[in-house]
This record gives structure tokens, C-alpha cells and sequence, in this order.
């Protein structure tokens, strides 16, 4: 992205912030944000127990849900002797499928009030949906533990809210996506994608061709009876489960046992690099659909979702293309193209699947005129293959956008829709937007970082899926989404217990050592590299080599350089005058930064070997702070820098930018090259408008036009 795109959306956020540009709040600490909420005067002390009374239909789920809910709300209240309770009353009028379904009623009421709270839901999902919201209103503050009085109505807006979890590229066991699901009904999602089959393993069990599994899993896959207590468990949180078997390419695992069965002859191993990779079943071979008959019945049986995913995507036509019988398969039938033969393969594909009352879901790629009306697409290339999807009548899922292993901010994926209103699609078109999923692909995570990868950045998706579209202040979300993320802890979450974890693979496992409170501002002031650019920064990544680098340690999205980014817009926008506390805050941060930065590259990196790829950003970081205290110092004299000086400390943050081979990036340097900038055209802030100043030191903060912006 363009430096001046990154400073316009740094600056953008900064003009929220001030009073006059803040939209209205949501008024509850809850995410995603109901629909409709009326909130009382003040709020009531909560006593330290909860009993709930179930009334109408009462499910087993929906007393587990009960049972949790008393158990969490004791955690979160801590110990008492005291026997006080607070009643829930929830009435339920009717029992939803044992096994969830696309569009199953999952609408409720919330009234709380000081003599108890009463949830009615029509279904005992939407129970399930109140009883979190209910769990989330449960606050404490210097008093003690509260609730606040509210009357909620709410309901979703989407039906399909997904988070899919790729196991085949790195395995994730149980345990994983068990927890996972339980984080997934904190914030309502609803459906569990699990993409089971690809190049770098196959992860299901199969008794019909156990060969698949023996021979493409490294002895890492789900058993049948471990995928039905999965689905089980998700069941009894409301949440679908939607398998992903991905045909005819990333298909190396499948292969592996069966090179009859590719488009050009083997043998396969299974791949240990990422990236789109040649081998594809051979759609002309009724061979290949006798085992898919087999499998994907099997499949059908133990998957009780009315949804089968076929995946579909990125089959790159390099075998086709280089085999003679295919091309003559091609012409001898019609096709014209690969493209007509890769649609002729999901029309037997879908007749398979179909014969055992399952409709197929698949990437954008699968997009076909002659591709069955009843098939679902997921868009996962751009808005343009929704746009095509839907106008030819087929339901879809959007994926881009919420590629949540890109590591973007959160912000950045609360900003896209499903359907915006600001779109042009018909209201028929519209019908058919089934919602949407957050996207894990697991190139570069395992079980002890991808918890991380997913929370709490996901939350923020799982709202633009349920609450209405008009909720879209970041700055509030951003505000609910740390309140969400212990919340999303107490669920069982990882994505905070692991950072001690993932220092001990720095340091060893004694973190009681000389410097580790200087390891851990470092790390909460790094990013992982974005986009999937760590793969050509650290090429000796494979599936085989443990992530247990500077950059797995660190999360996607450093809270302490938002905070910070905040802390200089708010700076640079107070008015002619500068803040003399703020500035002093400002550079007291930059001090403490600087000097843990430096112990860690030039102190700490010498005596553990791990932290020899510090020493480049670490010197980065404390060059960037020196870069703004000089600045802040500037501003705070009133003595602007010189034009010269700018160029220079603008220079002196390219280099600190610059890729490294820790696959990390460092995001105050935003917010130092606003404040260089800042510094510069001091003098000029008198005679212009705050939103003038702004877009001045946002052009001079670009190096690429440093002169023109000066003149």
C-alpha cells in the first residue's frame, strides 16, 4: 500500500477521534452489537452467583448452556461466601434441530432489570445467542461487579457467519478447534468450515479407501468417531460444521495413493512448500469419480450439514494442458477450454453429491452458467465474483476481505460488507447473500499460534456479519474488542495465555531472566509481516520447520502502536498550542522504548541465539523513537526542523521500514513520520485549518513527495 494511502487512513482515524467527528456509541460493552437496545439510567450491583430457570422447551444443550453460564459468571464475579444469586430466566418456544441449519431462528429478547433478567427466544439457539449477550452485559467496575438495565432485541443478519480453520497445511488437533468453537459462540458465529484436504495432508479418515489417509497424513487426521464428537460439540453451541474436500486441484494428498488418478503420472509426495502446486485429478478417468462416489457418499453419511464444500480453486491447468488424451477429451466433447472441463467435472461432481441430499459449496472458480442452481459460491477473489454469482442466481458466502491470515488490522476487515447498501445489486441479488467467513489458512500457524491468528481480530468480523450495517464506529469497536477478548479467554481461547509461551521458545523456559521486560515490550511493538510476504522473507519456511520465530511471538496487530498512533493524532490535533503533558507522555514512551529495544538487539541477543534476528528491528525501533523525540522536542520548543533534516530523519525511517530477515514489521514508524512532518510545518499550523494542516505533514510525511509538498 502507498505510504500516502497508509497516512490518510492513520489520519482519517485520527479526525474520528475528535468530539465533533465521533458517531454515536453502541451503549453496551457487548460484541457484536444488537439490534435494537433500549438502556436504562445507571446500572445495579450483580451478587456473586447466577441461577437460571429454564421454561417451555427445554433442550440438553440449552441446560449445558445454563450450566456454563453459572460456571463463567462465578469466574468472572471471583470467590464468595455469599449465597446471593441473580435469576435468568429464559423461555424458549420451541426446539431448534439437533444438528443446526442454514436459517434456523436465532432471534431473541433480553430484559434486565435489578429484581432478575428474562431471555425468550423462539428456538433454544437463539437462547444460546441471548445467553452470550447476557454474559457479556456482566461488568465490573471500582464498585464491584454490575449489570446494566437494558431491553434487547436482537437477531442476526446474516444467516451463514463462518470461520473457517484449514488443518491440512499445518495439523491442529482436537483440542484446538474444540476451544475454537467455544470462542466461535462467544461472539455468535455459527458455522465451522474446516478445509480437510489439501497438498500438505489429508486429515479425515476413510474406511471405505483408508489409503488416503495412511498414505497423504503423516499419521495426523480426525478419525471418524473424533469428527463426530466435533461436530457434536459444535452442535451443542449452535454451529454447523462444513466440510471442505478441495477437487480437482490441491489435490497432491489425494494422489499420494492414487497417481492413476492425476493428470499426468507420478509418483507423489506430499508437498512441503506453499503455493499453487501442478497436480489435478483427471476429469476424463471414470476411475476418478468411482473413488469420489465412494468417498464423498462416505462423507455425506458422517457430516450431517446439508452443505458440501468441493473447494475448486486455483487449479492451475498445467496438467491439462500437457496431456494429450485430456486436450482430445476435451474437443472430442465439446468442452472448448480446461475452464469447460473443469465445469464438466463439478457437474458430475455435484450429480455425486447430490444423490446423497447435499448441495455443493466451492470458490469463486466453479462459477459456471451450466453449474446447478442449487450450488452455493464462495467469493473469496474480489467483489466481482459475487457480483457475477449472484446475478446468475447462485448463493453465496464472501471470504474476501476477511482473510484474516493476511494478519490486517482489525479494522481493516470491519470495514468490508457482505452487502453494502452503496453496492448496485438488485434486491434479488441481495436474496442471495448468504453472509460470510473469516478465512485461517494455516501455511504459517500451529497449535500454539493460531489462536492468536483467529482472536481477537475475528470478533470484529463476527459483528459485520450479525449486527446491523449502520454499526460501523471503529473506534468503539476497537474499545468492545479488548472487553471481548477476555471474554473470549474465560471461553478458552489462547491467543493471550500462549505470548508466554511462544517467549519461552526465544528464551528458554525460565522467563523470570535479566531483560525480559524488555523481550516483551519489543515483541508488543513488532508485527508479523503481512500479506504473505514472511514467505519471501524466510524462503527455508516449510511444513516441517517449527514457528517458533520473533515474529510468531508477536501478534497481528500491535495494540501498543494503535494506542500510540491514537496518542499523536490526538496530539497534532489539539489546536495550535501543543499539549505539554501529552508530549512529555509521548516521549516518555519513546525513552523506555528505545532502551528496550536496544537491550534486546545489543545485550540480550548475544546470550540467546534465537534473538539474533532482533538485533535489526531492535535498532530500527530505537533509531524510530530517537526520530520522535526529536520531533516532540521540536514541537514542544516551537522550533521547527529544517527541510533538510525532514529529508533526512524521512530517510532514516525508510531504511528502519526496509524488509528484514525476521519477517517482521514495525508500525510506530507511521505515526514517527507524522510527527517528523509535524515538526517541519509547525510554523504553518496557525494560519490553517486542522483538516488543511493535516493533509500538508500527511504529503510531507510521504517521502515520495517530500519537495512538492514543501514548496
Amino acid at each position: 500500500m502507498p505510504l500516502r494511502n497508509l497516512f490518510a487512513i492513520c489520519l482519517s482515524s485520527a479526525l474520528m477521534a475528535l468530539p465533533s467527528a465521533m458517531a454515536d456509541r453502541q451503549p453496551l460493552d457487548v460484541l457484536p452489537a444488537p439490534r435494537e437496545v433500549k438502556v436504562e439510567d445507571g446500572h445495579f450491583s450483580a451478587p456473586p452467583r447466577l441461577s437460571v430457570a429454564l421454561r417451555s422447551a427445554t433442550t440438553p444443550r440449552l441446560a449445558a448452556a445454563a450450566v456454563g453460564a453459572q460456571t463463567r459468571w462465578i469466574g468472572r464475579t471471583g470467590p464468595s461466601t455469599g449465597e446471593a444469586s441473580y435469576l435468568l430466566t429464559v423461555e424458549c418456544a420451541a426446539k431448534g434441530s439437533d444438528v443446526p441449519a442454514l436459517g434456523e431462528d436465532e432471534s431473541y429478547t433480553l430484559s434486565v432489570a435489578k429484581s432478575g433478567a428474562v431471555l425468550h427466544a423462539a428456538t433454544d439457539l437463539g437462547a444460546l445467542r441471548g445467553i452470550e449477550t447476557f454474559l457479556q452485559l456482566l461488568g465490573r467496575d471500582s464498585g464491584g461487579n454490575f449489570l446494566p438495565a437494558v431491553e434487547v432485541v436482537d437477531r442476526p443478519r446474516f444467516a451463514w457467519r463462518g470461520l473457517l480453520i484449514d488443518v491440512s497445511r499445518h495439523w491442529e488437533p482436537m483440542e484446538v478447534i474444540e476451544r475454537n468453537i467455544d470462542a466461535m459462540a462467544v461472539v455468535k458465529l455459527n458455522v465451522l468450515h474446516l478445509h480437510l484436504t489439501d497438498d500438505q495432508g489429508f486429515r479425515i479418515e476413510s474406511l471405505t479407501h483408508p489409503e488416503l489417509q495412511a498414505q497423504g497424513s503423516d499419521g495426523n487426521y480426525y478419525t471418524q468417531a473424533q469428527m463426530r464428537a466435533i461436530i457434536r460439540y459444535a452442535a451443542d453451541r449452535g454451529i454447523r460444521v462444513v466440510p471442505e474436500f478441495d477437487v480437482p486441484g490441491h489435490s497432491t494428498s489425494w494422489v499420494v495413493s492414487h497417481p492413476e488418478l492425476a493428470s499426468l503420472p507420478g509418483p507423489y509426495g506430499i508437498e512441503r512448500w506453499w503455493g499453487v502446486f501442478n497436480p489435478v485429478l483427471d476429469p476424463t478417468k471414470e476411475a476418478t469419480y468411482a473413488l469420489l462416489a465412494d468417498f464423498l457418499g462416505e462423507m455425506a453419511a458422517l457430516f450431517p450439514d446439508q452443505y458440501l464444500h468441493i473447494g475448486g480453486d486455483e487449479n492451475n491447468g498445467v496438467q491439462w494442458s500437457a496431456n494429450p488424451r485430456i486436450q482430445a477429451f476435451i474437443r472430442e466433447h465439446g468442452l472448448k477450454d480446461n475452464a469447460g472441463l473443469h465445469a464438466y467435472f463439478n457437474r458430475r461432481l455435484t450429480e455425486i453429491v447430490s444423490r446423497h441430499g447435499k448441495r455443493i459449496v466451492g470458490w469463486d472458480e466453479i462459477i459456471n452458467p451450466a453449474l446447478p442452481a442449487s450450488s452455493t459460491i464462495e467469493s473469496w477473489r474480489g467483489a466481482d465474483g459475487l457480483v457475477t454469482a449472484t446475478a446468475l442466481g447462485y448463493d453465496c458466502i464472501l471470504a474476501n476481505g476477511y482473510y484474516i491470515d493476511f494478519l490486517d488490522p482489525a479494522a481493516a476487515h470491519y470495514a468490508v460488507d457482505p452487502s453494502p447498501s452503496s453496492t448496485h445489486l438488485t434486491p434479488a441479488q441481495r436474496s442471495h447473500i448468504l453472509g460470510g467467513e473469516a478465512t485461517m489458512w494455516a501455511e504459517r500457524v500451529f497449535p500454539e499460534t493460531i489462536d492468536s491468528r483467529i482472536w481477537p481480530r475475528t470478533a470484529a468480523i463476527a459483528e459485520r456479519l450479525w449486527s446491523s450495517e449502520d454499526v460501523r464506529d471503529t473506534e468503539d469497536m476497537y474499545r468492545r474488542l479488548a472487553i471481548v477478548s477476555v471474554r473470549l479467554t474465560e471461553a478458552g481461547a489462547r491467543h493471550e495465555r500462549n505470548r508466554d509461551v511462544m517467549l519461552k521458545h526465544l528464551v528458554g523456559e525460565n522467563l523470570q531472566i535479566a531483560g525480559i521486560d524488555s523481550l516483551r515490550t519489543f515483541i508488543d511493538l513488532i508485527e508479523p509481516s503481512k500479506r504473505y510476504s514472511r514467505g519471501s522473507q524466510q524462503i527455508w519456511l516449510t511444513q516441517l520447520v517449527p514457528l517458533t520465530y520473533i515474529s510468531d511471538a508477536a501478534m497481528p496487530e500491535s495494540d501498543v502502536s494503535r494506542e500510540f498512533s491514537h496518542s499523536v493524532s490526538t496530539l497534532l490535533s489539539s489546536g495550535p498550542g501543543i499539549d505539554g503533558t501529552l508530549a512529555g507522555e509521548i516521549d516518555g514512551k519513546l525513552k523506555s522504548w528505545s532502551d528496550a529495544a536496544s537491550n534486546v538487539a545489543d545485550t540480550m541477543s548475544g546470550t540467546y541465539p534465537a534473538l539474533l534476528e532482533a538485533i535489526t528491528p531492535g535498532h530500527a525501533i530505537a533509531d524510530a523513537c530517537g526520530v520522535g523525540r526529536e520531533a516532540v522536542q521540536s514541537l514542544r520548543s516551537g522550533i521547527p526542523i529544517s527541510k533538510e533534516r525532514l529529508a533526512a530523519v524521512l530517510s532514516r525511517l525508510d531504511r528502519d521500514a526496509e524488509p528484514n530477515g525476521s519477517s517482521t514489521v514495525i508500525p510506530i514508524l507511521r505515526p514517527m513520520r507524522l510527527l517528523a512532518a509535524a515538526a517541519a510545518l509547525q510554523g504553518e499550523r496557525a494560519s490553517m485549518t486542522q483538516e488543511a494542516w493535516f493533509s500538508k505533514i500527511s504529503a510531507a510525511a510521504d517521502s515520495a513527495s517530500l519537495n512538492a509538498s514543501l514548496e
